[in-house]
């Protein structure tokens, strides 16, 4: 009987022998730039609701830098959103150092609504 080599690469795709079939090696590259929560929310998304697009996005390595970018993009559109939200219901710095707990508790609605649209626009599309 003729012995199969333990690894071939076809097509430019690197094959290993497992048993009796050539299974592809499929990793997903390493970034320097960590997934922070949003991009994580995004990766158990992409994996329950969107198997097909997730595994696209391995095969074709754009995976790690499209969680990067969502992670990116939600964190700045957050951070701006926040202020803004705050400015628009006329919550300032006075009311913080007359009413501290109603501050807290307009501060957190704000974060909840900013948070929530957030992952509308961009995790659960």
């Amino acid at each position: 009987m003729k012995e199969l080599p333990r690894e071939k690469t076809e097509n430019g795709i690197h094959y290993t022998l497992h048993g009796d079939y050539y299974l592809p090696d499929i990793s997903i590259p390493d970034s320097d730039k960590p997934i922070g929560k949003w991009g994580r929310m995004r990766l158990k998304f992409l994996m329950e609701d969107k198997p097909i697009l997730y595994n696209q996005m391995i095969l074709n390595g754009t995976l790690q830098s499209h969680l990067v970018e969502i992670d990116q993009t939600a964190t700045q559109r957050l951070e701006r959103m926040i202020p803004e939200l705050a400015a628009a219901e006329g919550i300032d710095e006075s009311l913080k150092s007359t009413d501290q707990m109603e501050w807290v508790r307009r501060m957190n609605s704000i974060q909840h609504r900013a948070e929530e649209a957030i992952l509308q626009e961009l995790v659960f599309i």
